[in-house]
């Protein structure tokens, strides 16, 4: 359960075999709106996450699943009454979810990519931007030697930073400043440890952006290359901050459930390359589900 989506993926997992789905639901949840200003998740966002938790339970159990996993991230993690929200959606739907941490998360994340692209691809680092959160890594081996969540998420920011439609250009330029300043510490350390031998980006939002840049449509798969470069990032921001959420979600490559929260994604991307030095990424198909079942399959028991 992200902070945009609840997502269902159930997968015929068994030890060395590729974490690929058999099936594959989601449901728009946008939970990180439903934070009220005492930082706390509304009755209104519960009762959302009440009944996609539900919903996704009962699929599950159709699709004889023998086990579940459940997972929450950012926008619970860091709600205030996250304990009563989880308490609240076990007495309804019987899940327990199990909040991981951001660090975690980070590392689930880096899993996936290090295992799509192997050991050749030296030194990685890795950004993936949630709703809630931005998750940076880097490393060269099975696990990261750094790993930092930010919150940082295209919707959180959105929420917080932007009240017009589309956003006033002072607004982005605020924003892009406090972007700046919460990201020094972690990309600095990350930099410290060396230079990247390749840079991997993950998430929805950055399949986007690459899609709106050029790269090719998910209707060719997961094995065509994708990269998003630093140069054509920054021409998109300066054509997108000035539309419409609506004339946005026009876009090839951009859900309507996503179009209002895009810009905002687009200059964490782009705060987050410059930081790191990075002219271009390539986009992983891979990312925090297929690290969470990995790490299952991993302990012997798929």
């Amino acid at each position: 359960m992200g902070s945009n989506t609840v997502h269902l993926v159930a997968v015929d997992a068994q030890t060395g075999g590729r974490p690929t789905p058999m099936s594959d639901w989601k449901t728009p949840l946008r939970l990180v709106e439903q934070l009220g200003k005492d930082g706390n998740i509304h009755s209104k966002g519960v009762k959302k996450l009440v009944a996609a938790v539900k919903e996704a339970a009962e699929l599950g159990n159709k699709l004889n699943c023998d086990e579940f996993i459940p997972i929450a991230t950012s926008a619970v993690r860091s709600a205030g009454n996250s304990e009563q929200v989880l308490k609240e959606v076990e007495k309804e739907t019987g899940v327990r979810l199990e909040i991981l941490s951001g660090e975690d998360e980070a590392r689930l994340t880096y899993l996936a990519v290090r295992r799509w692209y192997g050991w050749s691809a030296g030194r990685i680092t890795n950004m993936d931007i949630g709703g809630g959160s931005l998750e940076l890594t880097t490393g060269t081996e099975e696990f990261p030697d750094l790993a930092f969540s930010l919150d940082l998420g295209a919707g959180r920011l959105t929420h917080n930073w932007f009240d017009t439609d589309p956003p006033a250009k002072k607004k982005v330029s605020m924003l892009r400043d406090y972007i700046d300043a919460e990201l020094v510490d972690a990309t600095k350390r990350m930099r410290d440890q060396g230079s990247a031998g390749m840079a991997v980006g993950t998430s929805k939002t950055l399949r986007s952006l690459a899609r709106l840049t050029g790269a090719a449509p998910s209707s060719e798969g997961p094995f065509v290359k994708r990269t998003l470069t630093a140069p054509g990032l920054r021409q998109l921001i300066n054509f997108i901050s000035r539309m419409t959420a609506a004339d946005r979600a026009d876009l090839e490559g951009v859900s309507s459930d996503r179009s209002h929260q895009i810009v905002a994604g687009a200059l964490v991307a782009e705060a987050s390359m410059r930081a790191l030095g990075l002219e271009k990424m390539e986009i992983c198909p891979w990312a925090l589900r297929e690290g969470v079942i990995l790490r299952r399959l991993d302990k012997g028991q798929g």
